[in-house]
């Protein structure tokens, strides 16, 4: 299903995941506005997709008021994905955390509110569960967060269904699980891989926190570019889902995968746990199946392969 036509708004859009789903949009033809600081977007990520014509890149911050309604003359959609997605920073100043995703996502809906947007997407956050205390987890979970990360996104969630209950506006929260592609940094989502993979790009061993029987739901980043374009296109859709493959993955799987595919043989590290980590997450997925028709299509070692080619010839 093709997206909403008319013009879309991407926060965040320079970074990763936003860099895929703008190159996507843009070889669907739809006019695109990237609205980016800059501060973990790259240029070179989105330069081809500039280079299409339909996509404008606008340099601002989510909390700037008027610059961002300067931006929305004309848009239909926003896709909010701008963020502080690392927990460190998250960790070592919440209150910036909570200021930038947060209050800064209230900020965009404002603007989106205000200028008639008709679909508002909000990227949401697995992080939001804490520890589950059920498997798979669904969206009717208790919200538990465990980290300055998870509460701030939490809020943003928070603002994006109260303005979806109080104005005219089509709201819809895509809680995504562990993503991993290329253009990923340590720091990110699923950043465990990433690091897998620096590890043994240098031939150290993967460093594994605990046990490794602790595990994810893995999902490769071209099926969260999908979940958003078939949540923009749905006439319907709205409130939250869950965004993952719905399959569970140990980290020492992981490892062993990753080491198996860098054809190395060296057995993992390990080091402590670490205070607050989860034990285990895999989402319950049947209401993106049902809703948005939503059908991930990750292999993880097929993809892993091909981002270890990717991360090797980037």
């Amino acid at each position: 299903m093709p997206p909403v036509a008319g013009k879309t708004l991407v926060t965040g859009g320079a970074g990763f995941i936003g860099s895929h789903l703008v190159a996507r949009l843009a070889a669907d033809h739809q006019p695109v506005i990237i609205y980016d600081n800059m501060s973990s977007g790259r240029i070179e990520n989105i330069q081809a997709s500039l280079r299409q014509g339909r996509v404008k890149l606008v340099e601002g911050d989510v909390r700037n008021e008027l610059k961002l309604a300067e931006q929305m003359s004309g848009v239909n959609s926003v896709i909010h994905l701008a963020a502080i997605a690392d927990h460190n920073i998250c960790l070592k100043d919440p209150a910036l955390a909570n200021d930038v995703n947060g209050n800064g996502t209230r900020v965009v809906l404002e603007a989106a509110r205000q200028h008639g947007v008709r679909c508002f997407i909000y990227a949401s956050s697995a992080a939001l569960y804490g520890e589950p205390s059920s498997l798979p987890v669904s969206e009717n979970a208790e919200l538990s967060p465990l980290a300055p990360y998870g509460v701030s996104k939490l809020a943003g969630e928070r603002h994006c269904l109260q303005y979806s209950k109080d104005y005219d506006m089509r709201v819809v929260c895509l809680r995504f699980f562990n993503v991993f592609g290329p253009r990923q940094t340590a720091t990110q989502y699923s950043g465990v891989i990433t690091e897998f993979m620096n590890r043994l790009r240098k031939k150290k061993a993967p460093l594994i926190y605990g046990d490794g029987l602790q595990t994810r739901d893995f999902v490769n980043i071209r099926d969260i570019v999908e979940a958003i374009v078939l949540a923009l296109g749905s006439k319907t859709a709205e409130g939250v889902y869950n965004i993952a493959a719905g399959r569970e993955t140990t980290i020492n799987q992981l490892a062993a995968t990753l080491t198996k595919i860098s054809n190395q043989s060296i057995n993992p590290v390990h080091e402590a746990a670490r205070i607050g980590d989860i034990r285990r997450s895999v989402a319950d997925i049947s209401r993106a199946q049902a809703d948005l028709r939503f059908n991930p299509k990750t292999n993880l070692e097929s993809d892993l392969r091909e981002l270890w080619d990717w991360h090797l010839n980037p």
